[in-house]
């Protein structure tokens, strides 16, 4: 099944006129068990798709609140094969949420980029993110991956000029991911103004679905991106509001989970609310 989860989930919305809620959690943080607890809750909070991400030592373009998460979850000692196995675990009472593994390269070159593409499909993950790869070096994961049958969802951002679009989307699939900030995750709020152009010159080159992250933190700002794009991603945010749940020693406390939960959920309401603009363009 795989990829097809992605496009079946955004055919889906489409048809509601609505787009997608995107969350993002790093995996084992802030410990294995409290992980899967609010993973395993997201899409009863409305997640329509998530983002995992593969805990990292160097995630250099995530902010400080996810490379916190990082050395969280690994503290704890989340792997990536206990990566795959949350997902596997998850797949045990959810086989429609789409799961994408958000990361970097070297954590999966060194677990073996076949054996990883193969256990991520048995696991049941439906893409990945990889940030530091270009598409100059899509023999590395790219072109295996998609053979495979994981979508390879590659990033655009404010500065991916008309030039280089095309080369960033020949091997995308899955959906695009549109960073609306120069810069790295969390330190600053998307001009969610500036979006819907952004969105429109994106839609002019590809039929994906077009999803929106980087600074988005409220329903409000989710609500404006969903007039234009056909999802819209938080992370840090969340991210944030698990930092706050841990106790003076770093431990989750009994509410953690559902007070993420609770926080997710009123943030899923933004792709909710009734669109102001026209209908939504395909999915395709």
């Amino acid at each position: 099944m795989s990829g097809d989860r992605i496009t079946t989930r955004f055919a889906k919305l489409n048809a509601e006129g609505r787009a997608a809620f995107v969350s993002f959690i790093t995996a084992g943080d802030p410990d294995p068990t409290t992980s899967a607890a609010i993973l395993a809750k997201l899409p009863a909070a409305g997640v329509d798709v998530i983002e995992l991400g593969m805990p990292f030592s160097d995630p250099m373009a995530d902010g400080p609140a996810i490379q916190a998460a990082s050395l969280r979850a690994m503290k704890a000692g989340m792997t990536l094969k206990g990566t795959l196995a949350l997902v596997r675990d998850f797949r045990k009472s959810d086989q429609d949420t789409p799961i994408v593994l958000m990361g970097y390269f070297n954590p999966i070159y060194i677990y073996g980029v076949d054996r990883f593409i193969q256990d991520a499909l048995g696991a049941g993950v439906d893409g990945l993110i990889v940030v530091d790869l270009p598409p100059e070096e899509d023999d590395e994961l790219c072109l295996p991956a998609l053979k495979a049958g994981l979508s390879f969802i590659r990033l655009a951002t404010p500065t991916t000029d008309d030039k280089r679009l095309p080369q960033v989307l020949k091997n995308t699939s899955g959906f695009v991911y549109y960073v609306s900030i120069t810069g790295i995750t969390g330190t600053r709020t998307g001009d969610t103004g500036a979006v819907s152009s952004a969105v429109a010159r994106l839609k002019r080159h590809t039929q994906l679905p077009v999803v929106v992250g980087f600074g988005l933190k409220t329903a409000d700002q989710i609500a404006t991106v969903a007039e234009s794009a056909d999802g819209a991603v938080v992370g840090t945010a969340i991210v944030n509001k698990i930092a706050a749940g841990l106790d003076a020693s770093g431990h989750a406390t009994q509410t953690l989970t559902e007070q993420v939960v609770a926080f997710v959920r009123s943030l899923a309401e933004g792709v909710r609310r009734k669109p102001k603009g026209g209908n939504r363009a395909a999915a395709g």
